[in-house]
């Protein structure tokens, strides 16, 4: 009798296109047509805990989300802040990986209803625009390289004062407390990537001391002539970020020595 009214309120409140089939005591599968991108359906379980009733995703909606992204590229930049403001926006809590949202004054089909559109929301990561990739990827490099170099030893969006006031020529991050300081360029394209070369050649004409690294968010997509400019002024080259994450730390603490 549970079972058939829950069943018939969700109906109510969501869409007619719905059911439910008991998994065991204080267990029910939830089945919506509502799917993800890629033709999967949501995964909703109602249970009972000290006897409370709640929903649950079990952790499927993440686990999803990293068939074509990186765990950490959730958890920083745009696509972490659409998460956090879809969850907020719902009232549906991230309990490690899981998502849950409790029911309130037996308001199942309400709690269902606001439990999909966060889902939905959250899965809204992956159609992130090109453009906004890009601004995903800048934020993402400043997070790891705020984690990776201690506050002490890094400077973002770098300038020569004396050379260079009006900030002609940066760069993205230098990782100093060394002979030869690290100039490191995040590079989503092929306009950026012309710049650090400029910038490069320019620190070379001025005879400074560092060395070089190039952060791409994805090397392939770099026209074959501008990434060869590039590697002529360039020490090291990394084809992206999320891939190379480890490489990147080991090189940087290394030379941090």
């Amino acid at each position: 009798m549970f079972a058939e009214t829950i069943e018939g309120t969700f109906r109510e409140k969501v869409c007619s296109e719905l059911r439910l089939m008991s998994e065991g005591v204080g267990r029910f599968r939830v089945f919506t047509p509502f799917l993800f991108d890629d033709g999967d359906h949501l995964a909703i379980v109602l249970k009972q805990e000290n006897g409370d009733w709640f929903l649950s995703d079990e952790g499927h909606t993440y686990m999803h989300l990293t068939y074509d992204l990186d765990v950490s590229d959730l958890q920083s930049g745009n696509r972490q802040k659409i998460i956090s403001n879809a969850l907020s926006a719902f009232s549906v809590e991230d309990r490690d990986g899981e998502l849950r949202l409790m029911i309130e004054n037996e308001q199942y089909g309400d709690a269902l209803y606001s439990f999909v559109q966060a889902l939905l929301k959250v899965s809204d990561v992956t159609y992130l625009s090109q453009e906004r990739v890009k601004s995903t990827f800048m934020e993402d490099f400043q997070a790891f390289f705020m984690e990776a170099v201690p506050e002490e030893r890094r400077q973002f969006d770098w300038y020569h004062p004396q050379r260079d006031p009006q900030r002609k020529y940066t760069v993205d991050c230098v990782v100093n407390g060394m002979s030869k300081p690290l100039f490191i360029y995040a590079l989503p394209g092929d306009s950026r990537v012309r710049d650090a070369t400029i910038s490069l050649l320019q620190f070379e004409r001025w005879k400074l001391s560092f060395r070089s690294i190039a952060v791409f968010e994805d090397q392939e997509n770099v026209g074959r002539k501008v990434l060869a400019r590039l590697s002529d002024v360039c020490e090291k080259q990394y084809s992206s970020l999320g891939a190379n994450k480890d490489r990147i730390t080991q090189y940087v603490e290394e030379a941090m020595i």
